[in-house]
């Protein structure tokens, strides 16, 4: 008569190659569903906006080809994203640089917290506060620019109600300033503290210090900050659709004009139907693919100096 032994326990190794082989297979589930769900949205904006990339100028509602219409929009997108970029992040990484490198901690924390703080604040309160009181606080000063800097193209116009894509840009630097202070700010206070004390140790000033070691050690992740940034505002809708009065094209920073497109969709979604509804999809697709774009040359940039760690 044969006796049946029961299995003998997993020992601790096997245990831990089971918990691996989970792991590893939970991680590789969620890594593909972010890619199905991307593939889903990208066939979704495909299929929806071949009927109007490929109708003519007469059946289109705009009564222009789709690249005659989305060719502003673009352009509206672009000069409002770029003009927060440029306002937003020297002052975030000067905030970011003063939180971890010189301000007490006493003072950096409470510093910390309000930076933090705006970052929770929702897109239509800015929206709000950028059309009722940041834009008629800007109309004396668009007034003075085109007064003694008219001769600029830029600064021709002034717009009586301040609604315009400079006033757009300056709510929009101050939506993403949080996000690209908070980032830099944990990568700041992560650079090799032997590497700050080896510079203060030689004669480095605290700039010197900063400009040596922190900086060059923080540069891809600031880099990324900076591109997390910019996607928010390509991406940010009411607060540029309740600050914008659409209008045509213009240059001119002061002047009334100009759209983005998530402004765009927001606006004229909800009645479209027909052609227009796949209008307004084909222009979300052309927001889709400027911000693949913006973050393959994003993770371009990260990988050129991803060479430089705490040990060189």
């Amino acid at each position: 008569m044969t006796t049946v032994t029961a299995p003998s326990p997993l020992t601790a190794g096997e245990k831990g190659r089971a918990g691996d082989k989970f792991f590893s297979g939970l991680t590789f589930a969620a890594g593909g569903l972010i890619l199905v769900v991307l593939l889903f949205v990208t066939v979704f904006l495909v299929v929806n906006a071949y009927p109007a990339l490929i109708a003519g100028a007469d059946e289109l509602p705009s009564q222009t080809s789709f690249f005659e219409y989305v060719w502003p929009l673009v352009l509206g997108t672009l000069l409002a994203a770029g003009l927060a970029l440029l306002m937003a992040t020297p002052v975030a990484i000067g905030v970011a640089l003063f939180i971890s490198h010189v301000a007490p901690r006493k003072l950096a924390k409470p510093v910390g917290y309000v930076i933090d703080l705006l970052a929770a604040i929702p897109s239509v309160v800015y929206g709000a506060w950028g059309m009722l009181f940041l834009a008629p606080l800007l109309v004396p000063i668009y007034d003075w620019l085109h007064r003694y800097l008219g001769w600029i193209p830029l600064f021709n116009d002034p717009s009586a109600t301040g609604r315009t894509i400079l006033t757009a840009a300056i709510v929009l630097a101050v939506m993403i300033l949080p996000i690209i202070t908070a980032l830099s700010r944990e990568i700041f206070v992560q650079t090799p503290k032997l590497h700050e004390e080896a510079a203060l140790a030689l004669g480095a000033t605290r700039w010197e210090m900063i400009k040596m070691s922190v900086l060059p050690f923080a540069r891809p992740g600031v880099v990324s900050a900076i591109m997390l940034g910019l996607g928010r505002a390509l991406g940010e809708t009411m607060a540029v659709a309740l600050v914008l009065s659409s209008g045509a094209l213009t240059w001119g920073l002061l002047a009334e004009g100009n759209n983005t497109i998530p402004a765009e969709i927001a606006a004229n979604f909800p009645e479209a139907s027909g052609l227009r509804y796949n209008e307004l999809i084909a222009a979300g697709l052309a927001l889709f693919l400027i911000t693949l774009v913006v973050n393959l040359a994003a993770r371009w940039i990260v990988n050129r100096h991803k060479e430089f760690s705490g040990a060189n």
